[in-house]
């Protein structure tokens, strides 16, 4: 076995595929973003397992690494970062409604949920999609394959050009990433 073939075979796979993205519906999620800091929403994410890293990693940078010329971050909150939030709501009601009841608690309309699965199918997103469109939250997701169940419950989403989950993964990272560095220059141009 040639481990470092299969690392670069890995790579150089991942790397092809970033490069055939949607890049408009990337733009159009960093416009709506933006748009909703201007007024005043606040973004909720949401995730399971590796998602929910890349969820509470997009609100960190959200929050801390969006703060140029002496503006305040976003308001931005992971809805799957609190243990006991989580655990309670898992247990006394259900795992598949952690997401709907906290969006139900904090959300107002014309705030912006922005949601992860690989799969587009994982329960308790496609809840949060369907009650966050109740509420009249806005709708982003990021998934793979061939967008599963959220294909037609968000308003904006980007479907990673894998099947791989850890390929899915990463490119998910990868435009979070891209999408700060965007957020970033659009609020330097605003200021």
């Amino acid at each position: 076995m040639d481990i470092k073939k299969n690392l670069r075979n890995y790579t150089v796979d991942v790397a092809q595929r970033v490069v055939n993205s949607d890049f408009d519906t990337l733009a159009a999620i960093v416009q709506r973003i933006v748009q909703g800091k201007t007024e005043g929403k606040t973004v909720y994410t949401a995730g399971n397992g590796g998602s929910a890293a890349t969820a509470s990693h997009l609100c960190n940078d959200l929050v801390k690494g969006c703060r140029v010329n002496e503006l305040e971050g976003f308001r931005a909150v992971c809805l799957a970062d609190s243990n006991a939030i989580v655990t309670c709501l898992a247990n006394d009601f259900s795992y598949e409604d952690i997401f709907s009841i906290q969006l139900k608690t904090f959300a107002i309309k014309g705030d912006i949920l922005i949601t992860f699965s690989g799969s587009g199918n994982s329960p308790n997103i496609i809840a949060a999609l369907k009650t966050a469109r109740e509420m009249g939250v806005f709708t982003i997701g990021f998934s793979g394959r061939d967008g599963g169940k959220m294909k037609d419950m968000c308003d904006l989403l980007l479907i990673a050009p894998a099947s791989s989950m850890e390929q899915i993964e990463d490119m998910h990272l990868l435009y979070e990433h891209a999408m700060i560095c965007s957020i970033k220059e659009s609020l330097t141009i605003m200021k």
